[in-house]
């Protein structure tokens, strides 16, 4: 990343919250980005979507008894929101969007990140943790 592109990025707000590895945790991430953007005064409806799609998949893919995810909100002074939900499972990372068929009852929460975000991806580490971002632009 050259440094322009670091800048960009760099927060002047953020926000970070252990979440319990649970649908009940999941529907607290999905509320606390909400409730931390309306703070911001910033848009939220896509970021909403975003947060719902990744913290589901942290409590159903990477669910790790006794162990919680976080979810970290960064917003930049570019006005880019950077949204992270981490969990302890590194060894099941997602998979690229795709190959949901029209009858399957899931396989679709990647694509909607996709569609919601102008970028997303994955990283690991330190083990055995590892984060799934996605970056909104101005719009939020």
């Amino acid at each position: 990343m050259n440094t322009e592109t670091t800048q960009a990025l760099a927060p002047v707000r953020q926000f970070s919250a252990l979440m319990p590895s649970s649908p009940r945790g999941a529907h607290l991430a999905r509320r606390a980005v909400v409730r931390q953007l309306t703070a911001w005064e910033r848009p939220y409806e896509r970021a909403e979507h975003v947060v719902a799609e990744l913290a589901s998949n942290a409590v159903r893919h990477g669910h790790v008894p006794g162990r919680n995810f976080r979810l970290t909100l960064r917003l930049a002074a570019s006005g880019v929101l950077r949204v992270e939900v981490s969990d302890t499972c590194a060894e099941r990372l997602p998979r690229a969007p795709g190959a949901a068929g029209p009858d399957d009852e899931s396989g679709r929460g990647l694509a909607l990140v996709a569609a919601f975000a102008d970028r997303w991806g994955t990283e690991v580490g330190p083990e055995p943790r590892k984060t799934v971002w996605a970056e909104l632009g101005c719009g939020g």
